[in-house]
């Protein structure tokens, strides 16, 4: 019993390591939306307030609780430590669901969705600056520096070749077609760092802040950009020239309807609550029996699909009989249909992940693109 016991103790500890550890293309498994985010806004860049700030660029985050994209202004962070770059997260289409791929601090920028965040993020890599001898100079012609504060500055002019859309999101109807080149992919086993304190505090004003929620501003933030994080007023603060383009939520999304949100997948209690799941496009390499064996491959992995979501409405089914039977109280059954939220959404950002691996596994490995700048990232 004790031996069991100690076993038991490795594995918890093993896992918790495990699911700690930090990685490129990890998924926020929490958040996932059915439908994608507005473009990205068109703004002006503050001024950097000081050495060795880092510039992030602005994104549109999900708010489950109000069933929103609302837009984190772009701000400039204090590197977390001399030499690390920020790489920005990307939304991007994993067959079922738009999923959240956060953002990270490490050596070099990693893959990003290719998107055209602006400020020297042009979809591949940054632009905007570089690290020397242990300062960080900034290239003025994609970054917006005070010379008589800021000392450490280049001039080298960048051709954008990679991406003119505003497009904020990877895959899906109307998304970006990119994949991380081989480079890219090897700065997946790199160590990062996840956000500081002040981005993450950064986030949550944006959340608490009515006026940056898609559903208000239509696409076109009041506040765009802040020359340091948490200051959401004052001369620092840029407001959007226009939005990115045109955006609607679709029906019963961003209304601020709480019940009208009750259908959205990141809303649902039951299995029966989510959108039905999707066939994947059929592959088309150009190979015919590798062809057959990928489209194999989906309708495998759709047929599981189908059989776990049936597989817990059974058994949430059972539950609710018995519950029933026993004449359980309301704290009872409350507790019970928020432990049946939790099964679903758990299944539900699982199939989207086994989906998206499955596209990536079957994706050509030839490169897409041609490297965006004449500049290679730091």
């Amino acid at each position: 019993m004790r031996m069991r016991t100690v076993v038991r103790s490795l594995l918890v500890a093993l896992f918790l390591l495990f699911i700690s550890a930090p990685s490129f293309g990890q998924v926020d498994v929490g958040i996932s939306v059915s439908f994608g985010p507005p473009p990205i806004p068109v703004y002006a860049q503050p001024v950097c307030p000081g050495d060795n700030y880092i510039w992030v660029p602005g994104y549109w985050a999900w708010d489950p609780d109000g069933g929103d994209y609302y837009w984190v202004p772009g701000t400039w962070v204090l590197a977390p430590q001399v030499g690390y770059l920020w790489t920005p997260g990307w939304w991007g289409w994993s067959g079922a669901a738009y999923i959240w791929h956060p953002g990270y601090w490490g050596p070099h920028v990693g893959f990003y969705g290719g998107i055209d965040y602006g400020f020297g993020y042009f979809g591949n890599g940054y632009a905007g600056g570089r690290w020397d001898g242990g300062r960080f100079f900034y290239n003025r012609e994609v970054t917006h520096v005070n010379v008589t504060v800021v000392h450490n500055v280049y001039n080298e002019k960048i051709v954008n070749n990679y991406s003119t859309s505003r497009v904020s999101y990877n895959g899906g109807r109307g998304g970006l077609d990119a994949r991380p080149t081989s480079e890219e992919e090897s700065y997946d086993r790199e160590r990062h760092i996840g956000p500081v304190a002040a981005q993450t505090q950064h986030v949550e004003e944006a959340r608490n802040n009515t006026q940056l929620r898609a559903s208000y501003n239509h696409g076109k933030p009041p506040i765009a950009a802040t020359q340091r994080p948490n200051e959401f007023s004052g001369s620092g603060v840029v407001k959007a020239k226009e939005a990115g383009g045109s955006y609607e939520p679709p029906p019963n999304r961003g209304s601020g309807n709480t019940k009208a949100e009750e259908n959205n997948a990141s809303r649902a209690v039951h299995p029966s609550d989510l959108p039905p799941v999707e066939h994947m496009t059929p592959p088309n390499t150009g190979n015919t029996k590798l062809d057959q064996k990928y489209q194999q491959q989906q309708e495998k992995l759709y047929q599981q699909q189908e059989k776990d979501r049936q597989k817990l409405a059974a058994q949430q089914e059972k539950e609710h009989q018995q519950m029933q039977q026993r004449n359980s109280s309301e704290a009872e059954k409350q507790q019970m249909e928020q432990r049946h939220q939790q099964q679903t959404q758990q299944m539900y950002q699982q199939h989207a992940q086994q989906r998206q691996n499955l596209q990536q596994k079957q994706q050509p490995h030839e490169q897409s693109h041609e490297q965006p700048h004449e500049q290679k990232p730091h």
